[in-house]
């Protein structure tokens, strides 16, 4: 990749993350998968890959069971870093911010969207719970298709989505030498974006 310049750099970093994003889609496998990293009610750090499901000034999206361990950090301590890495365009982008739940609506609407499987799954599983064993998983699936053998279905009460609502947004791109280019956008209260180079 050439050098990136500060003057040919957008306003709005949302312009060049979409960029990047688009770029990604085109070359990388999965493009959409974001490392998610939270804290648990010690301070420690947790992180987990999850799949991004819709961007913009509102903020980055994704859905989980919220009983699940992040879905617990999110609600005691609602504030997450994201980590997007593109190997194979040596690109990658950090995100910083509060965490807002997604309404009701949005949440219903993409649940919606999904492949039947995966909605029997967000039934089947108890996401980050102790099982006794795969067959209990098995069973709990084959609950969740007898429940809703003749309907759709329906989201469940413990699923929902959210959002990183960025304060920072930090772009590298790698270069040689590891003298990597890194410019750093950070929000100024409603006054927009300023931005910086950071050494590598």
């Amino acid at each position: 990749m050439p050098p990136l310049a500060a003057e040919e750099l957008p306003a709005d970093p949302l312009d060049l993350f979409a960029a990047w994003f688009d770029r990604a889609a085109a070359e990388a496998p999965l493009p959409e998968a974001v490392c998610l990293a939270t804290v648990d009610a010690e301070g420690l750090p947790d992180a987990r890959m999850v799949l991004l499901k819709g961007f913009g000034p509102e903020g980055f999206r994704f859905f989980t069971n919220e009983g699940s361990a992040k879905g617990e950090q999110l609600s005691a301590a609602p504030s997450a870093a994201l980590v997007f890495y593109w190997r194979e365009l040596d690109r990658s982008v950090r995100v910083r911010g509060p965490v807002e739940r997604v309404p009701a609506e949005e949440a219903d609407a993409y649940f919606a969207s999904r492949d039947r499987r995966s909605q029997l799954g967000a039934w089947a599983s108890p996401q980050s719970r102790p099982l006794d064993s795969r067959a209990d998983l098995d069973r709990r699936l084959a609950e969740a298709e007898e429940r809703f053998r003749d309907a759709e279905v329906e989201r469940p009460l413990h699923w929902g989505g959210y959002r990183v609502v960025p304060r920072s947004i930090e772009f590298w791109q790698g270069q040689v030498a590891r003298l990597h280019d890194r410019f750093r956008y950070s929000r100024e209260g409603s006054d927009g974006w300023s931005v910086a180079r950071l050494a590598p």
